[in-house]
């Protein structure tokens, strides 16, 4: 079968490799349609602190499939059933995963990380998926395409949850690719006042204000914080996403928050530039973290 693989500290392949079985408690999927996460691309130009050096596997980890075979002992899912699929699994001992986050596991495993994942025709899914209940079935009515975003477009709405982004609020989001519009649609759809795109990319801005934004700014610095400022009458905005790979970014977010606003640092920072310099009074007088 095809599929894109990554040598750690080596090379990225599209390449011919052997179609994966399955033990009696696994299950073999068939991929529909897999998307490309900004942890894949990462990955690719840095590694990853999971895998030892020269580990080859499989990329991607956002993907839905039918399920192609069974193992003998695998219960609750048969050939033929749609799934989407989540991509992270917990030890299942930690505290972490007691409280129902094994994404925050201490030693996670995740399709496309520590195991082969989707960006091939086909992916196994081990013991610890299927046990974990990381295979969760989709209605026919749900093309391929829109259940690959899932996974993506769940994490979009964890983050707004954790910033607690209300009807009423206004917002502005760094970064205007796939994960800040789907920021973009979720605020709106919520039901907030106004949302603020920020990206220095044209093209992304005119998505951006086809999917309701109600300002793009294609400034840095200055810039974003006099015109967001001038939008919100001086107030600043309740919510500030980063859905970028910049500590510039969000450092300016701190200043253009309004009395208790809420910040989310939703998109990581790849190399080793990642501190980022913090107003501590502008924290402790006017925002919550």
């Amino acid at each position: 079968m095809i599929a894109a693989t990554y040598v750690q500290g080596g090379a990225f392949a599209v390449e011919d490799v052997p179609r994966p079985s399955i033990w009696r408690d696994e299950i073999l999927l068939r991929v529909g349609a897999s998307s490309i996460c900004g942890t894949d691309v990462r990955i690719i130009r840095n590694g990853h602190r999971k895998l030892r050096a020269g580990r080859k596997i499989v990329l991607g980890h956002e993907f839905a499939g039918t399920i192609e075979e069974t193992g003998a002992e695998v219960i609750g899912y048969r050939p033929g059933l749609r799934v989407g699929i989540v991509p992270n699994m917990g030890c299942g001992r930690c505290d972490m995963c007691a409280r129902g986050l094994a994404n925050l596991c201490p030693d996670y495993t995740a399709f496309g990380i520590t195991m082969d994942g989707c960006h091939a025709e086909y992916v196994r899914l081990l013991a610890s998926a299927v046990q974990q209940g990381n295979a969760i079935p989709l209605p026919d009515s749900l093309s391929w395409i829109e259940a690959s975003l899932i996974e993506p477009f769940s994490c979009v709405v964890n983050g707004q949850r954790a910033a607690r982004l209300m009807p009423g609020d206004s917002a502005v989001i760094f970064g205007a690719g796939p994960i800040g519009l789907m920021h973009l649609l979720l605020a709106r759809h919520t039901g907030a006042s106004e949302v603020i795109l920020v990206d220095p990319d044209e093209r992304r801005l005119a998505s951006g204000r086809k999917l309701g934004a109600s300002a793009v700014i294609p400034e840095s610095g200055d810039g974003v914080l006099s015109t967001v400022m001038e939008w919100t009458a001086g107030r600043g905005v309740d919510v500030a996403i980063t859905a970028c790979s910049s500590c510039e970014a969000a450092e300016l977010a701190v200043d253009l928050l309004a009395p208790l606003g809420r910040l989310c640092l939703f998109g990581g920072v790849p190399g080793d530039d990642v501190r980022m310099r913090l107003n501590v009074n502008k924290v402790h007088y006017r925002i919550w973290w």
